[in-house]
C-alpha cells in the first residue's frame, strides 16, 4: 500500500427510476479513496449499495453527479477510446461465478476474451500460452483450456473467473463478492488465492462483501455502507476492534462465536435505521486518525469524548 491513490469517489449519486413514485436512492453523496496496493473491503447488507458502486466505477450504470477519477482521470468525462484503456486497467471478479460465465465456450476462450479485445497477444501459440500461464497462476491445469464451464466445481469455476480478470494485466479489480456463492470449505482457498495475487503482481482490490470477518482477514481499511451511504471508514483492526457507528456494531454483534455457551448468553446489538431520515445534516468526521464516521456536529463530539 503506497500514498498515492488509485480511485478517488467524489460525492457520488445514484438513483434508479429517478424523479418517480419508486425512485431508488441506491448511491447517496457516497466520497471515499483507495490507494495503490490496498484491498478495499466494502461490507453492509443485501441491497446497501455496495455492487451498485462497484459497477458505476466500471461504467456499467451512469451516475446522476459527483466523480469517479481513477489515476487523476475523471472517468466521467472519458470518450469511447479512453475508456476501452480503463478497462483494461481494471476489471471485475463476479459474485456467481456460473452465470458470469459462457458455457457455450471453452475455458481458452473465456479468459481470452480480454487479450483478443485489446490486441495482447501476438499469434494463437502466444495466445494459447498466456492462457496456459494464467490457469496456472490461479491453480489450475492448463489442459483445462479445452474443457467447458459446466465440468467444473463452483471453486474452480470463480479461479477461471479470476484467470480472465488478470488475462489483461490490470491495475485495479472489484471482486464482488467472489466467495458468496461457494462452500465455506472453498471460500477461504479463493480469498488467499486474491491475497497471494495481489502480493505477484501488485494488484489493488475493492472488495465487496457482508460477511465482515472475512472483509477484516483481506482488508487494509473497511468501509461500511447502509442504504447508499458510507457510515464508517477506518482501518480494519480500528472498525472491528473498536466501531463507532451504531450500524457497524450491529454488524458485528451479528458474527457468531465460536463458543455455544457465550453465544447463548450474548445479545446481538439491534440498530434503528430511522435515525438516518431524522433530517438532520450528517456529514463524515475524522474521529480518530484515518478513523471517519457518518455524523452530526453534536454526534462526533459525544464519539470523540468517548
Amino acid at each position: 500500500m503506497t500514498e498515492e491513490k488509485i480511485l478517488e469517489i467524489k460525492n457520488l449519486n445514484l438513483s434508479f427510476n429517478p424523479g418517480r413514485a419508486n425512485e431508488v436512492k441506491a448511491i447517496n453523496n457516497v466520497s471515499f479513496d483507495i490507494y495503490k496496493g490496498e484491498v478495499f473491503g466494502l461490507v453492509g447488507e443485501s441491497g446497501s449499495g455496495k455492487t451498485t458502486i462497484g459497477r458505476t466505477i466500471l461504467g456499467l450504470y451512469r451516475p446522476q453527479s459527483g466523480q469517479i477519477n481513477f489515476e487523476g482521470h475523471d472517468l466521467l468525462k472519458l470518450k469511447r477510446g479512453d475508456f476501452k484503456s480503463f478497462r483494461k486497467d481494471a476489471q471485475m471478479i463476479f459474485q456467481d461465478p456460473q452465470a458470469s460465465l459462457n458455457g457455450r465456450m471453452k475455458v481458452k476462450d473465456i479468459i481470452a476474451e480480454g487479450l483478443d479485445v485489446h490486441n495482447l497477444t501476438k499469434d494463437k501459440d502466444d495466445r494459447d500460452q498466456r492462457v496456459k500461464d494464467l490457469l496456472e497462476l490461479v491453480g489450475l491445469n492448463s489442459d483445462h483450456a479445452e474443457r467447458y464451464p459446466y465440468e467444473f466445481s463452483g471453486g474452480q469455476r470463480q479461479r477461471i473467473g479470476i484467470a480472465r480478470a488478470l488475462a489483461v494485466r490490470p491495475k485495479f479489480i472489484i471482486a464482488d463478492e467472489p466467495i458468496s456463492a461457494l462452500d465455506v470449505s472453498i471460500q477461504a482457498q479463493v480469498v488467499n488465492l486474491l491475497k497471494d495475487l495481489q502480493r505477484k503482481e501488485g494488484l489493488t482490490y475493492l472488495f465487496i462483501a457482508h460477511d465482515l470477518s472475512m472483509v477484516k482477514y483481506i482488508s487494509d481499511r473497511i468501509g461500511v455502507m447502509h442504504w447508499g451511504k458510507i457510515l464508517e471508514i477506518g482501518n480494519s483492526d480500528d472498525v472491528y476492534a473498536d466501531p463507532i457507528h451504531p450500524y457497524t456494531k450491529s454488524l458485528l454483534s451479528a458474527i457468531p462465536i465460536p463458543d455455544p455457551e457465550i453465544e447463548l448468553k450474548r445479545q446481538p446489538i439491534n440498530y434503528d435505521p430511522s435515525i438516518e431520515n431524522d433530517g438532520k445534516k450528517r456529514t463524515m468526521h475524522e474521529i480518530k486518525p484515518g478513523h471517519f464516521v457518518l455524523s452530526t456536529d453534536e454526534e462526533a463530539a459525544s464519539y470523540k469524548s468517548r
